[in-house]
């Protein structure tokens, strides 16, 4: 049977909305550009416009200002710590770094591997609807917390065993990575706004494991000069 005749036999259900198909195969990994270290607004101008504007346009970001923004998102920014591995540009419990991010781009979702700092196919097809009404938005990143990860800490903290203070660490880790973003995207003129999802579709969209689960999701791109920011 071929890939054609196979579709042909998917039930109605199994094909998405807006996506035409999930197979990550109809997809090649990207190779980020080298993150740059300079350019854009410095910090402190940063921080004066940091605002969410949920008025994006369609427009595509250039490669570059997208491997930026995921470095400056949780990108590595020390090859080695005292503890061993690379440290990244935001804080997590114990160094779990138990935070990933699917990247939804038109043509499918990737994975954003941080080491060697590339997009790897997850799903092809359209899944920025599944941030809700910013579906236009060239750039969709949702935020997925591994709790397998705090299993292999190095630091190994007691606290990281109780689902309650688990909960409160990744919340806190998503929300530095978030704040990472909404700083770049005010150094460089870019829209940006932190939001819910969809729960329950994307788990299953994205082929996460049971120990995975999608926190929110953060669209980003040029501003539409169509309404003002709020």
């Amino acid at each position: 049977m071929n890939r054609r005749t196979f579709l042909k036999t998917l039930p109605a259900l199994g094909v998405l909305a807006g996506a035409a198909t999930s197979f990550a195969q109809d997809l090649q990994p990207i190779v980020l550009p080298k993150p740059e270290k300079d350019g854009g607004k410095s910090v402190l101008a940063a921080l004066w416009e940091r605002k969410t504007n949920r008025n994006i346009s369609q427009e595509k970001l250039p490669p570059q200002v997208l491997s930026n923004l995921l470095w400056a998102a949780f990108g590595v920014n020390r090859e080695n710590e005292p503890y061993g591995g690379p440290g990244r540009t935001a804080a997590s419990a114990g160094n779990s770094q138990e935070i990933d991010l699917y990247v939804a781009l038109p043509e499918g979702v990737y994975l954003h591997e941080a080491v060697p700092h590339r997009l790897s196919p997850v799903a092809a097809g359209d899944f920025r609807p599944r941030s809700g009404k910013r579906a236009a938005a060239p750039v969709t990143i949702f935020y997925v917390v591994d709790l397998a990860k705090y299993v292999k800490s190095p630091f190994k903290e007691q606290a990281l065993k109780d689902s309650d203070t688990a909960k409160s660490f990744y919340y806190v880790a998503t929300g530095l990575i978030a704040g990472n973003v909404y700083l770049f995207a005010a150094s460089q003129g870019l829209a940006s706004q932190f939001h819910t999802c969809d729960m329950t579709n994307t788990p299953k969209e994205f082929k996460l494991r049971p120990e995975q689960r999608v926190l929110y999701a953060h669209t980003v791109g040029y501003p539409s000069p169509a309404q003002p920011a709020r």
